[in-house]
């Protein structure tokens, strides 16, 4: 193990880190640090994630790395969602082999040696409105969208022409009861908060079959 894995080890559990933490923790300039990075990622000690962003090699992990949060350093300001979140709360059946994330910043796909990363811009008011905190039993901390917002943002990605509860359950296989638990301020708060036609014509038809 050599001396960058060892900082590394020791200070970052989840083994996640950018080159600014390996300016703050090595001394010496700019070329030095470099050349230390690059040695270690040839010896396989720590894996290239993008431009600035790496990670201890699994067997150098005190602890498991999470996608989401992985996903929250490869682009930010950002947020999960779509349908990465709808799998996380299990409202859709599928599997999901990409992690999808809202950002403030122009989509764009992240092809990384952890796995696929893409981002897509959703235009609202409050971007962090309707998204939560999560900490893992690994300590791991990420954002990700509740599972309405997730639909919302899914509607207007995906350019659903949607007007109710129907297409949801048909297309996404979500279960009835899952949105059953909404409640109108819900529905009234996430209708605020975006300027989509495609969105505010699905919250209304939610509205209405849910006799909200």
């Amino acid at each position: 193990m050599n001396r960058l894995t060892r900082q590394f080890f020791d200070k970052a559990p989840s083994g996640l880190f950018s080159s600014r933490d390996v300016s703050v923790l090595l001394p010496g300039g700019d070329n030095s640090r470099h050349a230390l990075i690059k040695r270690t990622i040839a010896h396989g000690e720590i894996i290239h994630i993008r431009r600035g962003l790496y990670c201890l090699a699994p067997e150098y992990r005190k602890q498991p790395i999470n996608q989401y949060s992985i996903a929250q350093q490869v682009c930010g300001p950002s947020y999960v969602s779509l349908e990465s979140a709808l799998s996380y709360h299990n409202w859709i059946p599928e599997a999901v082999y990409a992690c999808t994330s809202v950002s403030l910043k122009d989509s764009k796909d992240f092809e990384t040696p952890l796995g696929l990363f893409t981002y897509k811009r959703v235009p609202q008011k409050i971007f962090y409105a309707g998204v939560e905190r999560f900490i893992d039993e690994s300590g791991n901390v990420f954002l990700m969208a509740a599972p309405i917002k997730a639909l919302a943002d899914y509607v207007y990605i995906h350019r659903r022409d949607w007007a109710g509860l129907e297409p949801v359950v048909k297309s996404l296989r979500v279960e009835p009861q899952e949105l059953e638990g909404l409640s109108a301020e819900c529905l009234r708060l996430l209708a605020d908060n975006y300027r989509s036609r495609r969105i505010q014509t699905f919250i209304k038809g939610l509205q209405r079959d849910l006799s909200l």
